[in-house]
């Protein structure tokens, strides 16, 4: 499986793991990963951490999730590689998301 989920402590956040291609091919999984949790109720984190690559239906996947979760906690991208960080820098993703 390339996505998986882990909950905080607090069961506020809701960290999805990415691991390998993120692209088309993984768009039912990533819509399963967040739709488990009623829409504005989690915070989210996308941990890029073990993604090989990400596209532009990637891109498009993650703002639905922005737009999914509660909306007083942004949404962070995290541990993304150079090649990932700088797609999302070009595409000026870190102006949408916290970027780290």
């Amino acid at each position: 499986m390339s996505i998986t989920t882990s909950v905080s402590g607090d069961e506020r956040i809701v960290t999805i793991h990415i691991n390998g291609r993120f692209d088309f091919a993984t768009h039912q999984e990533f819509l399963r990963a967040y739709k488990a949790y009623p829409r504005g109720e989690k915070a989210f984190v996308v941990d890029l951490k073990n993604a090989e690559y990400m596209d532009s239906s990637a891109m498009g996947m993650l703002l639905q999730l922005r737009d999914y979760g509660v909306k007083d906690h942004p949404m962070e991208l995290l541990n993304g590689n150079d090649g990932v960080r700088e797609i999302l820098r070009i595409a000026n993703f870190d102006k949408l998301f916290k970027v780290a």
